[in-house]
């Protein structure tokens, strides 16, 4: 497309606009009788260029025509065409109509046009600087205002708004409230609540909402044709959502239903988006409500919202209800619902009823696009359904859906994350087989799974291979390398690549990032790679921090190393790095678990002494050490002195001093307090109901123990594998083995997770109780997978199964892969 612009003829004071593509090629084809009437013909294009069917060179003939014959062509006729070109509904891009009827109308204003049109009128210029402005070209609107001036035509209300717009457009804002506010009597026209919105509309796109308010106060001072309508406040009130000032916006909101001016249904969507978009659902759902006693019905946008704003909250309940709400209403979902609403469902692990709603949109006429393939493509790769989610992938090519670069990346990722490099390669493959190039994703994706597996050379390779294809390596990926290499040892490669990334002028990794890796390494108890790679980052440069030391400290405490992990806070106070409560919560840590609870208590009080005030977690610390060191005395001591130091008491705390008691053969005074603590409505979690059910079951409380059981759901917890593995076990060590089978058939039917453990402790306490057939029972869940066998449950079936075994003869009652046992000893 060409550019649009000014220029001068010789034998005119108009200026006149060059056209955008003007065809010379007129063939006898296109040349019309004698008895052409130009108003019917330009009426034939008018309806042509609303249904889209009129090409440029179309509407340049049309002109060459008009241009050669002697009937004038009526001004209603030319205005109506250069109106359906404004407003365009498909030529190559939104610009291209409103810019070919600038062209043309510079057509007709060449002196060579003759009587054959009508000398442009007021109107016509008001078309044709209202096209100017939908071509982007707001700067040849206003000169064509100053020739309108120059010219002598009187202006009116619609030129003077059309001249605002241009300056707007133009972004010329200051000038426009100038005119707005100072000069409009000047073009003999008043205001009106059009020329103010214009305005707004810009103001607010400015990110000047402030401003625009200012404005719609005057023009609710001026009254009258200026009074604010909806559309004005509705454009102030999404400018102030633009902007975040969702305070602001409210309350522009509510004043405007002060005044009378009810919202509509645009404005009540931006303010329904606005707090979706802050997941301030409550909100939301309260406007949703008083939209419809307003008798403002919801549409399709509306709902879109609310299901995007539920999706994103992790309300997928919601969001599902708000969906057949929407169907219910007769509205039909559109793509951009069902995607969102798919999203929700798939991030809910629900991918099974995205597939559903994919299948359902197919059927009502919506025909899903890469993107809904690309959601639950990422639904089923989350959840490991890998064989839906091939078969997905390839019923897109049924479906004349291409896969680009991001469904190929799904897929490799969806492997690679499994550790299934071997399957995420034949997708490598393949992607390229089909022409689609893997991007800087794709390869990190897969350097970062290789780097993960220990196969660095592997890795290497891939980022050899990205270079040579030409995919500039980023940041992403020197960190995949470089961690992978830091966590298996080659710190030599390690640094090569951050001499890498500082030639390429890629920012190195800084000390968060090393502190990731040096953690991760402690938390291992690699703590001599951790201090290769502390020493790593001396040599680049780097500075420690407070998290590294601490992370030092914690690996070597791990390890038993205390005496190092307390060099460690000299060598931290000599970098001038200050030691925080964490550091000392953390030596303090490392010496309870070692045993040596009273060096813990030295720094302790050492640390108060330097006016490092504890924490929750820190006496949580010492509290827990003590009691496991049997010295509840000194426990109690010290809760009171956290008490009387005004530390807040959590309910982990309460928990440490419950099971405390407990250990140390305290349970009934862990029970008076436990009923205190209820009086004083502390609110217990579901560790609280364990340590006391079990407290129940030592005393011998078996009732009160089932009461505590049937009283966390009333208050509001869920019973988690630890409760069901607590109530089982003191039952089968009562003998009540039918109420344990009660117990754990109820874990299984809510779908709480089973754990080996637990199995294994419940096959062993069955056999040791002779119990054999409901043994059997048990082990039959034993699959090799989630649930294993263990060493004491193995070797006890052995000495009760084998030859000379108390219960050989009861084998038979085993599962039969275990029968074996017979046979052995």
């Amino acid at each position: 497309m060409s550019r649009i612009r000014l220029r001068h003829c010789a034998s005119t004071p108009m200026s006149r606009l060059r056209p955008l593509r003007h065809s010379s090629s007129y063939t006898s084809t296109s040349r019309c009788s004698r008895s052409w009437s130009p108003a019917a013909s330009f009426a034939a294009a008018t309806d042509r260029v609303r249904a889209g069917t009129l090409s440029q060179e179309d509407a340049h003939n049309l002109f060459d025509e008009l241009l050669r014959q002697a009937t004038p062509l009526p001004e209603r006729s030319l205005n109506d065409f250069l109106i359906a070109l404004a407003r365009a509904p498909s030529y190559d891009d939104r610009r291209s109509g409103p810019a070919l009827g600038v062209a043309l109308f510079n057509r007709v204003c060449r002196e060579d046009a003759g009587p054959q049109v009508a000398s442009p009128t007021v109107c016509t210029y008001n078309i044709i600087m209202d096209c100017c402005c939908r071509a982007r070209r707001p700067d040849l609107g206003l000169a064509l205002f100053g020739r309108v001036l120059k010219i002598g035509l009187k202006t009116d209300h619609i030129t003077a708004n059309t001249f605002l717009k241009c300056f707007c457009d133009a972004k010329r804002t200051d000038e426009a409230v100038d005119v707005l506010l100072h000069r409009m009597s000047e073009l003999g026209c008043v205001p009106d609540v059009i020329s103010y919105s214009i305005v707004l509309k810009r103001l607010c796109e400015d990110s000047r909402s402030q401003q625009a308010l200012d404005l719609l106060q005057t023009m609710a001072k001026q009254g009258g044709v200026c009074s604010p309508n909806v559309v004005a406040y509705s454009t102030v009130i999404h400018g102030f959502f633009r902007e975040g000032q969702v305070g602001k916006a409210c309350n522009l909101f509510h004043a405007m239903m002060q005044q009378g001016v009810l919202p509509d249904v645009v404005t009540y969507n931006s303010v329904i988006d606005a707090l979706c978009k802050a997941r301030a659902m409550d909100k939301a759902e309260l406007i949703l409500r008083q939209m419809a006693g307003n008798g403002v019905q919801p549409n399709k946008v509306t709902y879109n919202c609310m299901i995007h704003g539920y999706s994103t909250s992790g309300r997928w309940k919601e969001s599902t209800n708000m969906f057949r709400e929407m169907t219910k209403r007769g509205l039909i979902p559109d793509i951009v619902t069902c995607n969102s609403f798919m999203t929700s469902l798939c991030k809910h692990g629900r991918s099974k009823e995205a597939a559903e709603i994919l299948a359902a949109m197919a059927a009502k006429g919506h025909k899903p696009d890469i993107l809904s393939y690309s959601i639950l493509l990422h639904g089923y790769a989350s959840e490991g359904c890998f064989a839906d989610m091939i078969n997905l992938f390839n019923s897109m090519k049924d479906n004349d859906i291409v896969p680009n670069c991001h469904v190929f990346s799904i897929l490799i990722g969806a492997y690679a994350r499994c550790e299934m490099m071997d399957e995420a390669m034949l997708i490598f493959a393949e992607m390229r087989e089909q022409g689609v190039c893997p991007d800087v994703v794709t390869y990190s994706t897969v350097i970062a799974a290789l780097c993960r597996m220990g196969r660095l050379g592997d890795a290497v390779d891939k980022f050899s291979e990205m270079i040579v294809v030409g995919i500039q390596p980023e940041k992403v990926v020197y960190h995949c390398l470089i961690q992978g290499c830091c966590m298996h040892g080659d710190l030599v490669k390690a640094k090569e690549l951050v001499s890498q990334m500082m030639n390429k002028g890629i920012p190195r990794p800084n000390i968060v990032f090393f502190n990731s890796v040096i953690n991760s390494l402690c938390k291992e108890g690699r703590v001599v790679d951790a201090q290769d790679i502390f020493d790593l980052v001396i040599h680049i440069g780097e500075r420690p921090d407070v998290f590294t030391f601490n992370s030092l400290i914690d690996g070597y405490g791990l390890v038993g190393k205390m005496d190092t992990a307390l060099g460690i806070l000299d060598v931290m106070v000599l970098a001038g790095v200050q030691p925080n409560v964490v550091t000392y919560s953390t030596l303090v840590n490392g010496y309870f678990k070692n045993g040596m609870v009273d060096d813990g208590l030295a720094l302790f009080t050492e640390m108060l002494s330097k006016r490092v005030k504890p924490t929750t977690v820190t006496y949580g610390t010492i509290l827990d050490g003590l009691f496991r060191a049997g010295r509840s005395d000194d426990a109690k001591k010290r809760f009171h002195e956290m008490i009387e130091s005004g530390i807040t008491v959590s309910v982990s705390i309460y928990n440490i001093i419950l099971g405390g008691l407990c250990r140390n053969n305290c349970a009934n005074e862990a029970i008076t307090l436990f009923h205190k603590l209820g009086e004083m409505n502390v609110k217990f979690d579901i560790a609280t109901f364990n340590i006391m059910i079990d407290a129940m079951y030592k005393v011998r409380r078996r009732e009160d123990a089932n009461n505590l059981f049937a009283a966390i759901s009333t208050s509001g917890l869920v019973p988690n594998a630890w409760t069901y593995s607590i109530v089982i076990k003191n039952l089968l060590k009562e003998g009540l083995v039918e109420e344990a089978g009660n117990i754990f058939s109820s874990m299984e039917k809510i779908g709480c997770a089973l754990s080996s453990r637990l199995v294994n402790d419940i096959i062993r306490m069955l056999l040791e109780k002779g119990e054999i057939a409901k043994a059997g029972d048990y082990l039959s869940k034993v699959d090799g997978k989630n649930i294993s066998l263990e060493a004491s449950t193995t070797s006890l079936m052995l000495s009760l199964f084998s030859r000379n075994g108390k219960y050989r003869e009861d084998v038979k009652l085993l599962p039969a892969k275990y029968r074996f046992f017979k046979g052995l000893g």
